[in-house]
Order: structure tokens, then C-alpha cells, then sequence
């Protein structure tokens, strides 16, 4: 299936219109297993506006967790590229992601879930690039360079690293290979968090510090609960029950993760509609010293331009697990079984609540959830540690060099 169309795609805050198609690609429900011959469709968004057909290369963007539109998008950096590379520009859904289900509305679900890994999910991208190269050549007409960014960058590391002979080289953005057991501090997460705030205001941040304590206090009164519910707009208000307040506090949390991470200096609507500039915008209600009610006021005005920048939200649903205008509902599963990343606080190198990372209760949790137990190692094996990721980067850095060479003195 074919579908033409041009894509806006967001270059430094500006919309430019790019021509291009999205197709299917049939690929293994099961890559490495022979008892399932079971095969479903897989989405790619292809652009050769600018493609050298004779010796342009491919850019290939290992599709992360969510709907490929939203990836393609926000990559303003491969569309601004392939002009000058002469570039045909892939962007490729990871499977169970977006339109890529392999069992259709049942994909989630627990009997159905167990073939999302980022091993298959590189495979099926290993055979759309063969079939990209016209499948049956065992030399590879066109070089493939692997863009990604975060997750996708990660795959983007272990494309190159697992399929060298089809990925001549990858560029990863923000891809945290060495967030793995035992290989960074499980604080460095919302240290970084908390350094952008700290970048935009030292005030604020302390503000958000102090505001936690302040929070759990003031809501044991019901008829304070009350008065957060119409001053946050909250869909329904924080019941004395430990779970609401505790919903409450991680929606609070994961508000100021997104600010940080979607901390662009234009604006976006990625995960969600947001300011240029996002941090230092938000710090604007922070930037004095507040304290009790004043403080309460303040973080409800960070709390409505978060969640209602465009002004077209409804009310404050602090209950939900959605990620946005991102449809990653997969991931959960994911960082429950391989992408086992520690995380934690201590309240003083960060401005979150001290929560040390516990193995034991994560992995609890996870079977609840899923009926799996986390494997910690199970990335680091698979990928490899640091040394790997070294070695990776020299290679790809000798490779490129080299690409780059050929294809100026090929154009000269």
C-alpha cells in the first residue's frame, strides 16, 4: 500500500513541506524461531525527492517507540541532510508501534506482547534495507547510514553494531547505551533532569525541591483537595487515599522529565504542545521564593502551560499513563523484560523525593503487570558494555570518514 503525500517536518521551529510516500513491508512475526511462520506489515516512510539513484546513499531512521509520523516529523536534521548527499530518506516503524501491530487491537496483550524486543525489531529493519537494495545482491549498491534518536538511537548503535555488513554507519542522539545495570549511577537520570532547571533558575528548581512536601501535607485536608482540583484544574480531585496522592506526585515528576527532555529552543508539539524554551518558560512562576499556598499557586501555573500550552485541553487527568501525542504504550513491556534502566533520587543531588532503585519491587511490579520478570542483563549481553559501544564509535568514525571522501571526490 502506497500512500503519497508531503510531510511537514519541523526545522528549527519553521514547517517545511517534504514529498513522500508511507508503505508496508511484510516481515517475520518470529526472526529467529522456525515453529511460527505467522508474518504481518510493517510501516516506512519513504522520501527520494533528492535521491541519487546512481550512488546516493540511504538514510534509514531506526524507528523508536511510537507512530513513525511523529519520528519523521521532529528529524529535522536527516530531511536538511539529503539534499546534499544526494539522500533517499527511510523512516521505519518498530514494530508494535503506531500501525505496525502484528495481532491488530490484541497486540498488547499479554499472550500477544512476547515478540516485542528490540532484536526482532532490528531484523525486520536488517530485511527492508535488503529489500531497499534490491534483495538479492550479496554486495550492497547504496550505503546505509542509521539515524536515531533516544531509544531509536540506541538502535540505531546496534544496527551498525549487529549488521555491519548491511549499515556502513550510525548517528545516535541522546541514545543512553550505558543506562544498564552497573554501568552509570542510577541518580545520573534526574540529575541531569534537575540541571536543566537549574540552568534556567536556581530558584526554581529549589521551589520544585520544596514543593513535594508541601504538596502531601496540604492535601490531607479535603477542603485543600478541593481547592487544587479547580486551581489545577484536576479531573478529580486527590483523595486522602495514598494512591491518589502518590498518581499525583508521578505525574508531577514525569512533567518535569518531559520538560527537560523536550527542552528544545523552538516549539514543538513532539509529545505534547509546548514553548521554545520550555524549562526557563515554566520558571517563570517559580522564579522567587514561594512558600505553602503561594508555592501550590505557582506549580499549578507550570501544571496548566505543561499539560494546556495550545489552550485546547480539557481538564488535568493526573491518573493517566499515556505519553502524549506519542502512542508508546509498548515501551512499559519493553523496560520490563530488556531495557532495564535504574533510576533513582536522593533529594539532595536532584529536586525529586529520595526513592532508591529497587530491583526486587520493579521486578514485582513487572509480573504484575505483564507475567514476566525483568532479565537486567539481557541488553548488556546482547549489545554489549562500554568497550563494545568504543569500538562501535571508532569504526563508524573510520567508515564515515572515508564514505564522505568517495562521495566528494566521486561529485568533484
Amino acid at each position: 500500500m502506497r500512500h503519497a503525500t508531503y510531510l511537514l517536518v519541523l526545522l528549527l521551529g519553521t514547517a517545511v513541506a517534504y514529498k513522500n510516500e508511507t508503505k508496508e513491508f511484510v516481515v517475520p512475526l518470529d526472526h529467529f524461531g522456525f515453529q511460527r511462520n505467522e508474518t504481518f506489515k510493517i510501516r516506512y516512510i519513504e522520501s527520494e525527492e533528492y535521491w541519487n539513484r546512481g550512488n546516493g546513499p540511504i538514510f534509514f531512521y531506526t524507528g523508536n517507540e511510537g507512530q513513525i509520523e511523529q519520528f519523521a516529523k521532529h528529524t529535522g536534521f536527516m530531511w536538511e541532510i539529503a539534499r546534499e548527499f544526494e539522500a533517499k530518506i527511510v523512516f521505519a516503524e518498530h514494530r508494535y508501534y503506531g500501525k505496525s501491530m502484528p495481532f491488530g487491537d490484541k497486540s498488547l496483550d499479554n499472550e500477544h506482547i512476547g515478540y516485542l524486543t528490540s532484536a526482532q525489531a532490528l531484523a525486520d529493519y536488517a530485511q527492508l534495507v535488503n529489500f531497499l537494495q534490491g534483495g538479492k545482491d550479496l554486495k550492497p549498491k547504496y550505503p546505509v547510514i542509521a539515524f536515531g534518536g533516544s531509544y531509536g538511537g540506541m538502535l540505531a548503535a546496534y544496527f551498525r553494531m549487529k549488521y555491519p555488513h548491511l549499515v556502513t554507519g550510525a548517528i545516535a542522539a541522546s541514545a543512553p547505551v550505558h543506562m544498564f545495570p552497573g554501568m552509570v549511577p542510577c541518580e545520573v537520570f534526574y540529575r541531569i533532569v534537575t540541571s536543566s532547571f537549574n540552568v534556567a533558575s536556581k530558584v526554581c528548581r529549589d521551589n520544585i525541591r520544596q514543593s513535594w512536601s508541601v504538596l502531601r501535607t496540604f492535601v490531607a485536608n479535603k477542603t485543600n483537595a478541593d481547592w487544587l482540583k479547580k486551581q489545577w484544574n484536576l479531573c478529580t480531585a486527590v483523595s486522602e487515599s495514598k494512591e491518589d496522592v502518590q498518581d499525583l506526585v508521578e505525574y508531577l515528576q514525569g512533567m518535569y522529565e518531559t520538560l527537560a527532555m523536550v527542552n528544545y529552543p523552538f516549539a514543538t508539539d513532539f509529545l505534547l504542545p509546548l514553548p521554545a524554551n520550555p524549562v526557563r518558560s515554566v520558571c517563570q512562576y517559580l522564579n522567587q521564593k514561594l512558600t505553602g499556598q503561594k508555592l501550590l499557586e505557582g506549580i499549578g501555573k507550570v501544571l496548566q502551560e505543561y499539560a494546556n500550552y495550545n489552550g485546547k485541553g480539557d481538564c488535568v487527568n493526573y491518573k493517566s499513563t499515556d505519553y502524549g501525542n506519542l502512542n508508546a504504550s509498548g515501551w512499559d513491556y519493553q523496560a520490563c523484560t530488556e531495557m532495564v534502566m535504574p533510576m533513582c533520587t536522593n533529594g539532595d543531588d536532584d529536586m525529586f523525593e529520595p526513592k532508591p532503585w529497587n530491583f526486587t519491587e520493579f521486578s514485582e511490579d513487572c509480573h504484575k503487570k505483564f507475567k514476566v520478570y525483568p532479565r537486567p542483563d539481557a541488553a548488556w549481553l546482547e549489545y554489549g558494555g562500554d568497550q563494545s559501544v568504543k569500538m562501535a564509535r571508532q569504526e563508524h568514525k573510520r567508515n564515515i570518514e572515508q564514505w564522505i571522501r568517495n562521495f566528494r571526490l566521486h561529485n568533484a
